[in-house]
């Protein structure tokens, strides 16, 4: 039984959400080897969920489709239906809050749960308790969940990520008195945060396993990442003080849009086309949220979507703006300063340094309230008409994307 001064969070996971859900509403896909992928005839064929059966033949999530055929020649590849997945994922949270109402959506198809005060409703085990929550998914959703149990979100986490994806039963319970005998045996990429850069960083150090990061004193950590390497090891002794809290993400740091490509674009002429597009989402975005920015980040990558092939660089603008023709000349300057001439297959603008719109510094030189009002009216009539019902001139070229975007979610078909 749990200690009464200690939390119980649960992260759960779906399993293969995406191909989970059309498998559970198509009986004659049951037995099959899934994928969920995009449109391999715009270049966007990569694998966005696979099931199980697809994964016994090596199939792995964002492997380009070809590879995934090649693999298994019965694959059964399934568009995307990203709106439907969202409902899904809502009606499972819906399934949780009947369970606590302290649930935080840490992505479509992962969620954290405080059983804390709850529990004692339930039973008082979390292991049953979990149990019983993967039960009632599968019933209601015929979707497969696994369970990780901790006394902090990021020992929930490693717990699903790590253990209770390899279980029979689903759950696994993640306890700091035990790391020594779990976590700590597990390669140091396994340890949450640490990604394949980070990898080779340890790899250089000597760092293999988590146990040998948790037996570092913090000093040489902080030495080598600064706060990150205190946040390190602090994930590799279970520690995690953050709430489960439904407010988690409206201290937003910044707003971006993100796009891939359908092929390489070799000119500066149509890669401004797309950057226009990209700096009208986000200030439009950015004036949904009554928000300005103050700093301007651009990134692109070349033709293997390799990040040594692309840049990536910021600049602080002059004043804090949401309008996209201000952001736009921001962002083709630092482009044109920092692209090197080679093929862009990827490219994105954020803004950063977020502060309220409700306050403007005016210019002798601009229009700013008319500009604003032009502004507000475009968002107005997209908002009932459609995103697409008004674009700039420069999106009926072959290079505007803005029409296709607008029939997707996350940068997948609806």
């Amino acid at each position: 039984m749990p200690k009464a001064n200690k939390r119980i969070i649960f992260l759960i996971d779906m399993q293969s959400f995406y191909a989970s859900v059309e498998k559970a509403e198509n009986p004659a896909l049951r037995n099959q080897p899934i994928v969920v992928a995009g449109d391999p005839q715009r270049r966007s064929g990569v694998v966005l969920a696979a099931c199980p059966l697809a994964k016994a033949y090596g199939v792995v999530t964002a492997e380009a489709l070809w590879q995934a055929q090649q693999k298994c020649r019965q694959l059964v590849v399934v568009r995307p239906r990203m709106e439907h997945y969202l409902q899904v994922s809502l009606d499972i949270t819906r399934i949780f809050q009947s369970f606590t109402d302290q649930v935080e959506p840490y992505s479509i198809d992962e969620q954290f749960l405080d059983v804390t005060g709850s529990i004692h409703l339930f039973g008082n085990d979390p292991l049953q308790l979990a149990a019983e929550i993967r039960q009632r998914v599968w019933l209601e959703t015929g979707i497969n969940c696994r369970v990780g149990i901790g006394e902090n979100k990021v020992l929930a986490k490693m717990a699903c990520d790590n253990f209770a994806k390899k279980q029979e039963t689903g759950v696994f319970w993640l306890k700091r008195e035990q790391l020594a005998d779990t976590l700590w045996r597990l390669p140091i990429e396994k340890l949450f945060g640490v990604g394949s850069r980070m990898k080779r960083h340890f790899h250089r150090m000597g760092i293999y396993q988590i146990g040998q990061l948790a037996a570092l004193r913090p000093a040489v950590l902080i030495r080598h990442w600064g706060v990150n390497g205190e946040v390190l090891w602090r994930t590799a002794h279970g520690m995690d003080d953050s709430p489960v809290s439904l407010n988690e993400y409206v201290t937003q740091k910044g707003i971006g849009h993100h796009m891939t490509l359908p092929r390489d674009y070799h000119t500066a002429k149509e890669i401004k086309v797309v950057l226009l597009e990209l700096c009208e989402e986000v200030c439009r975005r950015a004036r949904q949220k009554e928000r300005m920015g103050q700093v301007l980040s651009v990134g692109c990558r070349g033709a293997n979507l390799a990040p040594e092939e692309g840049f990536g660089r910021q600049m602080k603008l002059a004043e804090a703006t949401n309008d996209a023709m201000a952001l736009y000349e921001a962002a083709c300057c630092l482009f044109d300063r920092h692209w090197t001439g080679g093929p862009v297959r990827s490219i994105g603008v954020t803004l950063g340094q977020l502060v309220p719109d409700n306050v403007v510094q005016l210019n002798l030189f601009t229009d700013t309230p008319k500009r604003r009002s032009l502004a507000q009216a475009m968002d107005d009539i997209r908002a009932r008409f459609g995103p697409d019902a008004i674009l700039r001139a420069a999106s009926a070229l072959e290079s505007g994307q803005a029409r296709e975007r607008a029939r997707k979610i996350g940068g997948h078909y609806k």
